[in-house]
């Protein structure tokens, strides 16, 4: 991984500085205990040392005191080794814990500031669910606090531990660093492996977890059981898992390999410094206290540099290309434009719009320009993927990166911020949302920036044909939380009324009656023209009995302006749209539309 914005020196850095940020006065102190911890550490050895020494010379000296005096020295050590390590825990899970919702919390933010065509790129989803999962299994702020525990903590630990072995013999520290060159390259090159492997399974994870939803989510169960499906998925289930795993096998067996390769490396390190030490100590060049503290101390300091080696640059081969994910996304550029007023009177006007999908080669719309006048009403129709709904989310400025130029309410869409555009625009979607909420916040959610409006919320329950009587304003809809579940039919009005609930002064439907029979939709239709009176609307629909209500009818047809008209005006072309009308005519024919 070369050394660029995104290498490993720069991901080092910008984490360890992002984490130290966020935990303000208690990264400070952790990083002050870890300090401490390697000073008590150097401090416990020397000490050691000293106990000993003082025991051989017991015999000769009789000095009970100065033993007495080493072995309480060394208790005291040893005793806030244990305090230092303990305090040393507790700061780390305390700072993690505060971080990672910190941290999870920039990360929504980001989300929401993206472009919305963004999320249409399933690059981007990968990329999000790999940094959801760095923030959930708190790996941004673990692979954090190992670098700075490698600043802190170990570096401090091996100058000190090294000047140390440096006065009993300049060739020990050098015998110790040489033992671990190899293990420490090794797990560089795991680095590379482990990014691998992380690309190849994140798009695998995304499909299992999905194939795992068609099996047990409350969505999916019915149809799954009733049409035959479960053995179908739970099939495409365990063969995605199986693949997962064969995966990561292949890679930690290679792991393994070159971990057991580098251990040999490493034990034979240990010997060579016991011998040293051992001849060292038979020449009197040493002590037999300082040849106890050391022997006893090396598996302690061999312990440390396997947990650098095996644990931290290992588990860092592992999480730093979920890091380095993180901050690919977190560095996305943001929508972006200046505020200003909407006016809604100037309507809407799309001039040579053009729009292609992310990942895609072919566009979804191709030269279309309309313009949408103050209190006209436009209904969008066409065959599914002829661009209707692409149509509504350029017009509305929820997509910003096409061709050609969109005024929405006096507003250039690409030049103004999203918040500005969005002011005074509602909707009512096909896709709608059931809120695990009471029926008041369910409404009430399209407007939180006003003060509820209880009279208003029952207003525009009315006007929707909301009429479910076992419900009322606090009924929590969700039975997971002890409370009643809708109709599909209620929940679609449900989502009307929260629509028109929205202070606006140009609505969208898009479906917004496709749990409704043809004849119920045509009577509510006729509440929505009176809903839209004097206001800029767009309806998108598959059915058309309803459009004639609209003043024109834009006809799609893939990702063309096909036709454009009245009702009356398209049944005399005898085009696309009086094929489409001869097609359906059949389901109003009881309807007072017709």
């Amino acid at each position: 991984m070369k050394l660029d914005r995104y290498g490993v020196l720069s991901i080092v850095v910008r984490n360890s500085v992002q984490y130290f940020k966020k935990a303000k006065l208690w990264g400070a102190a952790e990083q002050c205990v870890a300090v401490l911890r390697a000073l008590a550490l150097t401090a416990g050895i020397i000490a050691t040392q000293r106990f000993f020494d003082a025991i051989t010379e017991i015999g000769s000296k009789n000095n009970y005191s100065y033993l007495v005096r080493c072995l309480l020295t060394l208790a005291f050590i040893i005793a806030a080794q244990h305090i230092l390590s303990g305090l040393g825990q507790y700061l780390l899970s305390k700072i993690s814990y505060s971080n990672m919702g910190k941290f999870m919390t920039d990360f929504q933010r980001k989300l929401g500031r993206l472009p919305a065509e963004t999320f249409e790129d399933t690059t981007f989803l990968d990329k999000a669910e790999r940094a959801k999962e760095c923030l959930e299994y708190e790996s941004l702020g673990h692979f954090a606090s190992v670098c700075l525990q490698l600043l802190t903590y170990y570096i401090v630990l091996f100058v000190s531990l090294g000047h140390y072995l440096f006065q009993l013999s300049p060739i020990l520290p050098f015998v110790l660093i040489v033992s671990f060159i190899p293990a420490i390259l090794g797990q560089l090159m795991q680095m590379r492996i482990f990014v691998k492997l992380e690309n190849e399974n994140l798009p695998l994870r995304r499909q299992s977890e999905y194939y795992k939803k068609t099996i047990v989510d409350r969505k999916f169960y019915k149809e799954t059981r009733m049409l035959g499906g479960f053995q179908f998925f739970h099939k495409l289930f365990i063969e995605g898992l199986q693949t997962l795993t064969q995966n990561t096998w292949k890679t930690e067996r290679k792991a393994a390999i070159l971990k057991f390769l580098l251990g040999i490396i490493t034990f034979l390190g240990l010997g060579v410094s016991i011998l040293i030490l051992f001849q060292l100590t038979i020449s009197n060049d040493i002590s037999v206290g300082a040849f106890a503290s050391v022997f006893t101390a090396l598996s302690q300091i061999f312990s440390i540099m396997d947990e650098i080696v095996s644990t931290c640059l290992s588990q860092g081969s592992e999480t730093i290309a979920q890091v380095v994910n993180f901050y690919r996304l977190m560095d996305m550029e943001e929508v972006s434009g200046a505020g200003g007023d909407s006016d809604f009177t100037k309507g809407i006007v799309a001039e040579n719009v053009s729009f292609t999908y992310p990942g895609s080669s072919k566009a979804a719309l191709h030269n279309v320009s309309l313009t949408i006048n103050k209190g006209e009403t436009i209904a969008i129709v066409g065959e599914n993927g002829s661009g209707k709904s692409t149509l509504v989310r350029i017009l509305t400025g929820l997509y910003s990166t096409y061709d050609g130029k969109v005024i929405i309410a006096g507003q250039d869409s690409k030049m103004t911020h999203p918040d500005v555009l969005y002011t005074g625009i509602s909707g009512v979607f096909q896709n709608y949302q059931r809120y695990k909420m009471t029926l008041e916040e369910n409404v009430s959610i399209s407007d939180t920036k006003q003060a509820v409006d209880y009279s208003k919320i029952n207003k525009v329950l009315q006007k929707a044909e909301f009429n479910e009587k076992k419900v009322n304003l606090q009924s929590m809809l969700s039975p997971e939380y002890n409370g009643v579940d809708l109709s599909g039919g209620q929940w679609q009005r449900l989502a009307i009324a929260r629509g028109l609930y929205r202070n606006h002064s140009f609505i969208i439907l898009d479906e917004p009656t496709a749990a409704i029979d043809p004849i119920e939709e045509a009577r509510l239709y006729n509440h929505f023209k009176q809903i839209v009176k004097n206001k800029s609307s767009i309806i998108v629909t598959h059915r058309l009995g309803s459009v004639r209500l609209a003043d024109r009818i834009v006809v799609m047809d893939q990702g063309k302006l096909a036709e454009i008209g009245t009702h009356e005006e398209l049944l005399a072309k005898k085009g696309k749209y009086a094929a489409m009308w001869q097609a359906q005519i059949k389901w109003y024919e009881k309807s007072d539309v017709i």
